[in-house]
């Protein structure tokens, strides 16, 4: 089967559920990424006296690395403006996630929980408009099946100080998905893709919270319990 993981920015894909994608294509899925920005304007590019333009350029160049690394079946990266998507029209961005959508024709698509985990605008965004285009994509025989949203436990962000951020409750969560060893090596070697945002990875310590289950939301179902992976019951 096909899931389209639709994020804002570089890395958002290995912050997250970098270890589910892994598991997902060595089940033998497909595993499609969308980005709606190539990220330039974090702050980071002020390390390395980056103009938002050429951070930009790097963040995408960082990314291919990490869709061999992850050994994804497709990516796309799009230009819209990096911390500036509040700003956008979002018919734009309806119209470019619809598009990607009916290009690649996953069964499952993924971005985002309403909070957008970090309360990052750009991430509220994403998940507003993905959540618009599946819901507008009903009745479309091409139209994705599920929608699902990035979920970590309220015991995750407790544990978690680098960035502040906001958990599921275990009511909220729907999916429970047992991830191996060698998929979280995997989301592991794919942050270390990122080689501009090497020193947050350090400091986060990020990979400490690689761990299994992956957990997921789903949008308007409700499974007690937990799915097993995001393909079950479709």
């Amino acid at each position: 089967m096909t899931i389209l993981y639709i994020f804002p920015h570089p890395d958002d894909e290995s912050f997250g559920p970098g270890a589910a994608l892994a598991a997902q294509r060595r089940q033998g899925h497909q595993v499609h990424l969308l980005t709606l920005t190539k990220g330039g304007a974090t702050r980071q590019r002020h390390k390395f006296g980056y103009s938002i333009e050429q951070m930009g350029e790097i963040r995408a160049r960082e990314m291919q690395d990490v869709a061999r690394v992850l050994d994804l079946s497709g990516m796309t990266i799009l230009d819209f403006p990096d911390s500036g998507l509040k700003e956008v029209d979002p018919r734009e961005l309806e119209d470019a996630v619809r598009a990607e959508i009916l290009r690649v024709r996953p069964q499952v698509i993924a971005t985002y929980p309403v909070h957008g985990i970090s309360g990052f605008h750009d991430h509220l965004v994403a998940h507003a408009v993905v959540k618009r285009v599946f819901v507008e994509l009903r009745g479309n025989p091409d139209a994705p099946r599920r929608l699902a949203f990035e979920a970590l436990t309220e015991e995750d962000v407790a544990r978690f100080s680098f960035f502040r951020l906001t958990g599921s409750k275990p009511e909220e969560i729907d999916c429970e998905m047992e991830v191996l060893p060698e998929d979280i090596d995997r989301a592991a070697r794919a942050l270390d893709c990122y080689v501009t945002y090497r020193d947050t990875v350090a400091g986060s310590n990020i990979k400490d919270f690689l761990v299994s289950p992956a957990r997921f939301e789903i949008f308007q179902e409700r499974h007690d319990p937990p799915l097993g992976g995001l393909f079950e019951q479709l």
